[in-house]
């Protein structure tokens, strides 16, 4: 798996969630995330390679299990620092990964250790579907902001609830038919590497409210890309996109990449 889907780098944020403690984090760390590999991650890595290069620093706010830091220190080159709400997701990354050049405790708001202007990039990846309110979306971006350097990058990894009830390949994002108001709780399965479902409650955050709240916590020049299968042939691994028909993927695509500089 990877930072997500649905945010293991937030447990405790709003009172505990699914991820929480030792059992949750390895049950998070047994998610497949298919899709997000096909249309997430390889996506999020594509637009830093385009802002940084070898050696500079990317924090992975929200990193869980640290997969994904991991892949992205190796395909980018950079120093990746994970950080993370959770001790016990910290501990598992710690003995999972090789490439990650250190892990923080997110204490308060505050990512511990890590000083102002402190990072040349940072990725956030389906952690704000844990977060219960604006302003708590808000803290996290002004936080981000804090970490960065002005004119450094942030790339946001999320899911669209306005795709819910589709079954995709690791994923379902709420009810078939339902329609979620922004912040109304909502359940999404998972699929674990065993082919079982694991059932996480999130919040239905829109994707059209992330700019405004970037801008609010300093950053600009947002922009949002929703990744298909016919990009990610020629940016996901070969192998996973050949490997099966992604006909809901195909059909709705729902993955959000959201980008922006921090000011």
């Amino acid at each position: 798996m990877s930072d997500g889907p649905q945010g293991p780098g937030q447990s405790g944020a709003d009172g505990g969630t699914a991820w929480s403690g030792r059992a949750g984090a390895q049950a998070f760390a047994a998610v497949d995330a298919a899709t997000d590999w096909l249309l997430g991650y390889p996506f999020v890595f594509r637009a830093l390679s385009r802002r940084i290069g070898a050696g500079q620093v990317l924090v992975d706010y929200g990193c869980g299990p640290g997969k994904v830091a991991d892949q992205a220190a190796r395909r980018l080159g950079a120093r990746v620092l994970g950080v993370d709400t959770s001790p016990e997701m910290l501990a598992l990354a710690r003995g999972a990964t090789s490439a990650v050049d250190g892990f923080h405790l997110v204490e308060n708001g505050r990512v511990t250790d890590l000083p102002d202007g402190c990072a040349d990039a940072v990725m956030c990846n389906h952690v704000l579907a844990s977060l219960p309110t604006p302003e708590v979306l808000l803290g996290v971006f002004t936080e981000i902001r804090r970490l960065l350097r002005p004119g450094a990058p942030f790339v946001l990894l999320t899911t669209d609830p306005a795709c819910s009830g589709t079954e995709y390949a690791s994923l379902r994002i709420g009810e078939p038919g339902a329609v979620y108001a922004p912040g109304e709780e909502l359940t999404v399965r998972l699929r674990r590497t065993d082919g079982s479902w694991q059932e996480v409650r999130n919040h239905a955050w829109p994707v059209g409210l992330f700019p405004a709240l970037l801008e609010r916590a300093g950053f600009r020049d947002a922009a949002q890309h929703r990744p298909t299968v016919a990009e990610a042939l020629t940016v996901a691994d070969a192998g996973l996109a050949a490997g099966r028909p992604w006909a809901a993927e195909r059909a709705r695509p729902p993955l959000v990449v959201t980008t922006a500089s921090a000011v």
